[in-house]
């Protein structure tokens, strides 16, 4: 897969787990990895990415003495991610025609 539609999806895809409920770095590169290929260390760098840019926020709650760090959506994550959500809406569409094939856009030799 291309690396920067990678990027977008995987960024689309952190979001929408998070819509789903907080949880902790673990745990979301557990999830991601039952969806697509990616390295657990390779998640870290794009929570940061995404908290830098405001979608994500994240608190610290005590687990076996130890701190867990939380990621939560923030609005402006959950208006990004309904923006994802129209843009891949929109490509999905594009895919579809170019699964297609270019015989049935009905254009004439």
């Amino acid at each position: 897969m291309d690396p920067q539609l990678k990027k977008g999806i995987l960024d689309a895809l952190v979001l929408s787990i998070l819509a789903e409920g907080d949880t902790y770095g673990y745990h979301l590169s557990e999830r991601v990895a039952g969806i697509m290929e990616l390295s657990e260390t390779a998640l870290y760098p794009v929570l940061r990415r995404l908290e830098a840019q405001g979608w994500l926020g994240t608190y610290s709650v005590e687990h076996n003495g130890r701190l867990r760090k939380y990621y939560h959506l923030t609005a402006a994550g959950r208006e990004r991610l309904r923006q994802y959500v129209e843009e891949l809406t929109e490509l999905e569409r594009i895919i579809h025609i170019i699964a297609k094939g270019a015989g049935d856009h009905g254009e004439q030799a």
